[in-house]
């Protein structure tokens, strides 16, 4: 494999001038309907696709919103793309033309088909020329909520993404009336480029939620001036930022719902007593999101399109890629809000559901923004707090693959990571300049519901609350361990794995095709990542025994470290990962082949 070329496709590009091609297509338009005909009522025709053979174009244009105009990329002439349906068992054809001045690619996310048809440029395939047509043609081995989105640069953030949603051949485990699709995603007339040069120069370009003097004072007040002042000393010798929930923020991004800003209010239609299934898709580059409905409870059945336990909460967290899909049932003859407020509270999505159209229910108040503490860092002097173990008696963490022959080793690092309360102390590897600092010590944090939430009475969705609807009777012991560190240097905005951003990264992460593999994820960084995996699933390692979910994105918090198995099933290059745009295209990324 030619790194260069890999390295090369990834990188931000685009061509000087736009095309005009798409002159005459909408301009804008919201992938769903609002059918009141049919029992589940679902997205009308006219936005969905579906069938054996699929065509799609993508072009660009000019989008204005909120006064802003920006250069949009779009599916068939969309934001969000059309949404495509098909059923568990056929074998499907999309023929995509490329239209732009540039490469482009899509990338079929969460979905199991061969190598060569995961549409990502230069790991998988060539990626598809200006003026071109590419055909994807695989079988459909599964069911569920996914969704699709360019692989290519930018193009995701400037709209290159859409809904398809498998219909399984067997009736599903649960009764629905209403069926729509919830598209988060975020916009702004900034490119890719532009973000990522303004981050490089200073990495708190767009973050205006920085302490200042009149909160300093407030902390003083409530926790001693010394006390105080020691913190912000802390934080400032660090040259960290306890407030860098998001690189990039409201001050640049807005932020939609289903192609549409908050203003355009997205509307879902209900008759009162029915039960309505939302299926929500995070399709953001850069923006976590926390989701609620005033006055409904939301009970969730799957989970990046696998069918868990269900399990009623009044909010998740849900990171860029992950898709949660929810049934809730409004019995009163009222407008609720769809509520989907960033985790750094620098604004919201939000949508309508409602008996009759042009209903709006109350905007709840946006929440004070969180502040990260040093259990985030991973550092003792917080830590030391919050466990009834003895820091001596833990053993450092040992980095690279470990063999079966140290199988005792494995298996209490292992049980010391599943522990909640347990911290492991980093080894003596800093992993060099690529890396700021440190997480000290890291533990599993899943059942944790993450920095900003958990305050007040509210039930939060925790990653050990997700059961499998079904066990898994095929599921192994895992032959080897694979730890990889997240890692960064934000004053540089560099990510990697182990400290080597993806350019200067080694050989491939070599898995044998049959290979029964545990991955140990360590977060050394300050931020969470969605780590997503191409062509595979992932097993939580939760705690739920032979009912462990399956993910194709796992979100890893600040100084966690928490662990997944696969089950290396499809022989290959598969690209793994962080989901956030900027540091994917900034180095975090790997390539891990499945050889036979």
């Amino acid at each position: 494999m030619n790194d260069e070329l890999i390295s090369r496709r990834l990188l931000l590009k685009r061509a000087g001038a736009w095309g005009v091609v798409s002159a005459l297509q909408p301009l804008l338009v919201s992938c769903l309907g609002h059918s009141l005909t049919s029992v589940p009522r679902q997205e009308s025709s006219s936005s969905t696709i579906s069938g054996e053979q699929i065509d799609l174009v993508v072009s660009e244009r000019s989008l204005a919103l909120n006064g802003q105009t920006g250069r949009a990329v779009t599916i068939n002439g969309t934001i969000p793309g059309p949404l495509i349906r098909l059923r568990e068992g056929q074998e499907v054809t999309l023929r995509v033309m490329n239209l732009l001045k540039e490469d482009s690619s899509i990338h079929w996310h969460g979905i199991l088909l061969p190598a060569h048809m995961d549409g990502v440029p230069g790991v998988s395939f060539g990626g598809i020329a200006p003026g071109t047509t590419f055909t994807y043609r695989f079988p459909v081995k599964q069911s569920g909520t996914y969704w699709y989105h360019s692989h290519s640069g930018g193009q995701e953030l400037q709209g290159m993404y859409g809904a398809m949603i498998l219909d399984p051949i067997e009736p599903e485990p649960f009764q629905y009336d209403r069926d729509y699709v919830v598209i988060l995603s975020e916009w702004s007339d900034e490119s890719a480029e532009d973000m990522l040069d303004h981050l490089k120069k200073f990495s708190g370009y767009y973050n205006y939620q920085k302490r200042d003097a009149q909160e300093f004072l407030l902390d003083a007040a409530r926790h001693g001036f010394w006390s105080a002042l020691h913190n912000y000393v802390m934080w400032d010798e660090m040259r960290m930022d306890p407030t860098d929930f998001a690189d990039v923020t409201g001050s640049t991004f807005t932020f939609l719902m289903n192609g549409v800003p908050p203003t355009a209010n997205w509307t879902a239609l209900f008759r009162p007593g029915e039960r309505v299934r939302l299926r929500f898709i995070n399709a953001a580059a850069m923006t976590f999101y926390d989701v609620r409905i005033p006055g409904l409870t939301m009970t969730v059945i799957q989970a990046d399109g696998q069918n868990v336990q269900p399990v009623a909460v009044e909010e998740f967290r849900f990171g860029p890629a992950e898709t949660y899909d929810v049934i809730v049932q409004p019995n009163d003859d009222q407008a609720y809000t769809i509520f989907a407020e960033t985790m750094d509270r620098s604004g919201y999505a939000r949508g309508t559901l409602a008996p009759r159209s042009a209903m709006e229910g109350e905007i709840p108040e946006r929440r004070v923004r969180p502040i990260r503490t040093m259990k985030d860092m991973g550092m003792m002097d917080h830590a030391s707090d919050h466990t009834t173990h003895s820091v001596e008696s833990l053993a450092p963490v040992h980095h690279g693959p470990t063999s079966g022959h140290d199988g005792e080793h494995k298996k209490a690092t292992h049980e010391a990571s599943m522990e909640g309360a347990r911290l492991v102390k980093h080894g003596p590897d800093h992993h060099g300049t690529g890396n700021q600092t440190i997480a000290e010590y890291s533990q599993n944090r899943m059942h944790e519901p993450g920095g900003g939430l958990g305050q007040d009475s509210r039930r939060v969705l925790v990653y050990t609350d997700l059961k499998s609807l079904v066990p898994h009777s095929a599921t192994r012991e895992p032959e080897r361990e694979i730890e990889l560190h997240l890692t960064g240097h934000m004053p540089r905005y560099m990510w990697s794995f182990d400290g080597d951003k993806y350019s200067d990264a080694p050989d491939p992460i070599l898995v044998r095709h049959g290979e029964c593999l545990r991955l140990i994820l360590v977060n050394d960084t300050m931020m969470e990542h969605p780590l997503h995996l191409h062509g595979m699933w992932m097993q939580l390692e939760n705690g739920s025994g032979a009912y462990l979910p399956r993910k194709h994105t796992v979100v890893v918090k600040p100084a966690e470290r928490l662990s997944v198995v696969l089950s290396a099933d499809a022989p290959g290059f598969w690209a793994f990962h962080c989901h956030l745009l900027l540091h994917m295209e900034a180095g975090m990324f790997r390539v891990v082949h499945v050889f036979t």
